[in-house]
């Protein structure tokens, strides 16, 4: 039986080191200035310039424009032809859970939440792996940018914004400790249906409710007061990392899944002086109230894209249709991915709001500049902009099209990024083994 143990552990450890070793390097810092010439370069901001340049050098954009307007020196730099290809920002993935989850049902591969209610202080960054797996199939797809959040009930933890290339946790962060996630609970029973991708809290009944509020009252009451002193007497971690929320520096990414549960929470965030509040897994519950997202400025992140509609009597297509009609009421709109194990098919839940309302720009601008905005990371990258990080996507047709998308060249802070993956891979692998059958 000993022997049987001892020869499974082995084939395991082969298995992940053979694994380990298909796994994409970390690209180096850049080197010298690049320039990518001649391509179609959709700014994020809405603009396309078309045979236009791109330069970038130390990592951050140098020029965005007119191929006639470049004056800069091509001779000292790195000159690659992109004619007839589109240049676009790097896609920016909010609201996930990837390099926290590898294999959902294998638990000892699912580090994203932590055991009790009130957890704010639990950073999801020294869980984060960057030998995911998944990470190289999701960047290949021009996902270069994502928030890592952690899951739970009412306080779950603190994401952090990493950059998708990276040797460690520390070396991936982009933006450390960004936001607080905070779960409201649900008095009633789920109406509707949950349909794919929908992950609602449980009914507590009103005793649990009650409960549940009053300890978010407690804490973020105690937090208050705890970020009035200049210099506590005695450490509160938990305390101390709500005291963002009240001055600015962080966000309030809110969970709540019926309307009157997103009044409530965004009422109750307000009332204690939190200055950024953002409604993350937004659906057709937070479309019920609009007017209250609008009236108080509040950004939503749209989860559900391809997913069925949350209610019987709802329009089968109404997932399809909520960013157009979001952005049209004046409510800033980004778009996220349900499952981190398929977060490459964030261009083409962007793209699918093309045919029910937006531009393409306009839907490039949802996985772009507005998510960029929504986590605070806009005056650094989610457009093409001189001065802004050289976070760059080049594809040979147009990324938001599942049929033509193909990255050719992806770059993070100017570094020219390994976009292989284990897909391709194995789509190799077995492509030469039909090959040498046929022979």
């Amino acid at each position: 039986m000993k022997n049987k143990i001892y020869i499974i552990l082995i084939l395991i450890s082969a298995f992940m080191l053979n694994l380990e070793a298909q796994s994409p390097v970390v690209a180096p810092a850049q080197k010298k200035p690049v320039i990518l010439t001649g391509g179609t370069i959709h700014t994020g901001t809405g603009q396309v310039i078309e045979n236009g340049v791109v330069a970038f050098s130390g990592g951050k954009l140098t020029f965005v424009g007119k191929n006639t307007d470049y004056k800069g020196d091509k001779t000292s730099s790195e000159v690659i032809d992109v004619a007839g290809k589109h240049v676009y920002p790097g896609l920016i993935f909010p609201n996930t859970s990837l390099g926290l989850v590898e294999i959902s049902g294998v638990d000892v591969t699912v580090d994203n939440r932590e055991t009790g209610d009130l957890n704010p202080n639990v950073r999801s960054i020294v869980a984060y792996n960057t030998d995911s797996h998944v990470i190289p199939v999701v960047r290949s797809n021009g996902v270069l940018i994502a928030q890592i959040v952690p899951v739970g009930t009412l306080l779950p933890g603190t994401s952090t914004i990493v950059q998708l290339d990276a040797w460690n946790w520390k070396d991936a962060i982009y933006k450390a400790d960004n936001g607080i996630q905070m779960g409201w609970p649900r008095k009633s029973a789920q109406t509707g249906r949950g349909g794919a991708g929908f992950q609602l809290a449980p009914a507590t009944g009103e005793s649990n409710y009650t409960r549940n509020v009053e300890l978010l009252e407690k804490i973020f009451s105690d937090a208050v007061a705890y970020a009035a002193v200049e210099k506590p007497k005695d450490r509160n971690l938990r305390l101390e990392a709500l005291k963002g929320l009240f001055d600015g520096t962080k966000t309030l990414f809110v969970s709540a899944p019926e309307p009157k549960g997103i009044i409530a929470a965004i009422s109750f965030a307000k009332r204690y002086g939190v200055k950024k509040i953002v409604l993350t897994g937004a659906d057709e519950s937070a479309w019920m109230v609009k007017d209250f997202l609008k009236e108080n400025n509040i950004p939503v992140i749209l989860a559900h894209v391809h997913a069925l509609p949350r209610f019987d009597y709802s329009d089968t297509r109404l997932p399809f249709k909520l960013a157009a009609m979001f952005h049209k009421e004046g409510i800033q709109v980004g778009l996220t991915y349900s499952n981190q194990a398929y977060g490459y098919n964030l261009p083409f839940v962007a793209g699918q709001t093309v045919a029910y309302g937006l531009t393409k720009e306009e839907a490039l601008q949802t996985i772009t500049l507005n998510n960029a905005k929504i986590l605070g990371i806009d005056d650094v990258t989610g457009s093409l902009e001189a001065g802004k990080d050289a976070n760059i996507v080049v594809s040979t047709g147009d990324i938001l099209d599942m049929m033509s998308n193909n990255i050719e060249y992806a770059f993070i802070t100017g570094r020219n990024i390994n976009l292989d993956n284990k897909h391709k891979q194995l789509y190799r692998r077995f492509r030469e083994k039909y090959n040498q059958k046929a022979e």
